[in-house]
């Protein structure tokens, strides 16, 4: 799939977007969801062909990807509509949406009743990632299924990290995302000690990104000026990521162990 590919796009927000923007660059053909006049008229600024039905945007697309926020999204689009019906077999379907990997799981059955398959590819990332072609996706599915789509998915990510069977994208990144809680925890409590050790927070972000303690969330702490400014931009997806994760080890009778105490708000 080096040439030029159809693809379908439901999602093009925050995330979607940037994407939509890349794809269309690199000389696929996108038709994009907007779900209201003005969201059309910016699709079509970007060079894609915009559309207000879901079910005709799988209509000869070889491949279509979903970057909405939440599962329900996902189990509204894909099993609650026409898009995969509409899809022709052998096409192949994206999910970037970070969730349980039982409702990926629930799309893949479905699709294969048409001969379509299904690709879990959860994102890490930003925006301004996607922007400079280097979003990281943790990609679950069969090896022929991700090997169609990488050269759609290049268009914006690098690197593209294959982690097993359908369902393991979502996996892993909702342990990326404990782990990205954890360190948010971990760091509000250094902020705690070195308030108490007569060092304000300012400082203390201006040093530690140099040193071993450095991590994702201790260098956007410092990029916003405090911890309490990072926890806000990080917030919405980052609660609601780990509470999938704390459902999906609840589904298998086990819990956070000793992460729970380093996920302070982040574990409702």
């Amino acid at each position: 799939m080096n040439h030029p590919s159809n693809i379908g796009f439901i999602g093009a927000g925050r995330m979607g977007g940037p994407m939509v923007r890349r794809l269309v660059a690199a000389g696929h053909r996108v038709h994009a969801v907007g779900r209201t006049a003005d969201k059309r008229r910016e699709l079509a600024e970007t060079g894609a062909h915009p559309s207000a039905g879901i079910a005709e945007i799988g209509v000869g697309a070889d491949v279509v990807i979903v970057c909405v926020f939440t599962d329900e999204q996902v189990r509204r689009v894909c099993l609650g509509t026409y898009l995969i019906p509409a899809m022709s077999p052998g096409a192949t379907l994206v999910v970037h949406t970070t969730g349980s990997p039982r409702t990926v799981e629930a799309v893949a059955e479905h699709a294969a009743r048409r001969g379509v398959d299904v690709v879990d590819a959860a994102v890490s990332g930003g925006p301004h990632d996607i922007a400079d072609g280097r979003l990281t996706l943790f990609v679950g599915g069969a090896d022929a299924a991700v090997a169609r789509v990488r050269p759609v998915l290049a268009t914006y990510a690098d690197p593209i990290l294959p982690v097993g069977s359908l369902g393991n994208g979502r996996r892993v990144k909702l342990l990326n995302n404990a782990a990205f809680a954890a360190q948010i925890g971990v760091l509000t409590e250094i902020v705690r000690l070195a308030g108490r050790l007569g060092i304000d927070e300012s400082t203390l972000l201006r040093a530690l990104p140099h040193g071993s303690a450095t991590s994702r969330a201790l260098t956007g702490a410092a990029a916003r000026g405090s911890v309490t400014a990072f926890v806000a931009a990080v917030d919405d997806f980052l609660t609601k990521d780990v509470a999938v994760v704390r459902e999906v080890l609840a589904e298998l009778d086990a819990d956070l162990g000793h992460l729970t105490p380093l996920l302070g708000d982040h574990a409702p």
